[in-house]
């Protein structure tokens, strides 16, 4: 099938496509003018460098950002084959590290409860994900009670909460001492899942930065694989793969 023609902005992510024997399958998009430049039946690094090393060096190096998850191989395929690229972290990926770090601690510190007080965590888990300062009165009264029943649940909201106020910030450079502070402080914590976190924003932390340096998401990606995904249900799935990209 025809090669994709690259643009100055790159976007790279997976889907489930179950097809060829492969779980994931792989979507290249222009991000800033929102359209699909290929999908590929693979996400593994040895396939991505075999894919990119088909295109020319001027080619590549007219690709000046590189948007994906945190998903190593694309994030080294983006070292190796576009060198004058920044390459971006997607903004939902990283924040939800720290979503799945609290959540993780909730449950927890969930199954040290009666069963009665586990019903009750379970049905108010919204608020606590939630943003403290977004809430009614009546709900931060409720996710108070709540925290004050366990001192561990109690800290790692207080370091979500203060984690999630990095995203106000207005640049990179006020992000990068904000990402700092929390980084060491959560090292610090005795949390684990708080700890594992703070190593992970750590590994990522320039990608990360750069997110804020630019407006270029993965959010039209996302979208293209909502639509993909419904197209596989509606077809009952694909086993070949060309008829699938197509």
């Amino acid at each position: 099938y025809p090669k994709a023609t690259l643009s100055a902005s790159i976007a790279i992510d997976e889907f489930k496509g179950n097809t060829w024997g492969e779980k994931y399958q792989c979507i290249l998009t222009d991000p800033e003018n929102k359209t699909v430049l290929d999908i590929l039946p693979m996400r593994y690094g040895h396939y991505l460098s075999k894919y990119f090393k088909e295109f020319s060096a001027s080619d590549r190096n007219q690709v000046m950002y590189f948007v994906s998850d945190m998903w190593k191989p694309y994030s080294d395929t983006a070292s190796v084959w576009f060198k004058n690229a920044t390459q971006i972290v997607d903004k939902y990926h990283w924040i939800r590290q720290i979503i799945w770090a609290f959540e993780n601690v909730r449950k927890e510190e969930q199954k040290k409860f009666s069963k009665t007080h586990r019903r009750y965590f379970k049905k108010s888990r919204k608020l606590l994900l939630k943003r403290f300062e977004e809430l009614t009165d009546e709900q931060k009264q409720q996710v108070n009670i709540m925290l004050y029943t366990s001192p561990t649940l109690s800290t790692a909201h207080f370091y979500k909460e203060d984690f999630l106020k990095i995203l106000d910030c207005k640049d990179r450079d006020s992000a990068k001492s904000a990402m700092a502070d929390w980084i060491n402080s959560a090292l610090d914590s005795g949390i684990p899942q708080l700890q594992k976190c703070a190593k992970t924003m750590l590994n990522w932390l320039t990608g990360i930065l750069n997110s804020f340096s630019s407006p270029i998401t993965n959010g039209f990606t996302e979208g293209c694989n909502n639509k993909i995904k419904v197209l596989k249900r509606n077809a009952y799935g694909y086993r070949n793969f060309n008829r699938f990209r197509n």
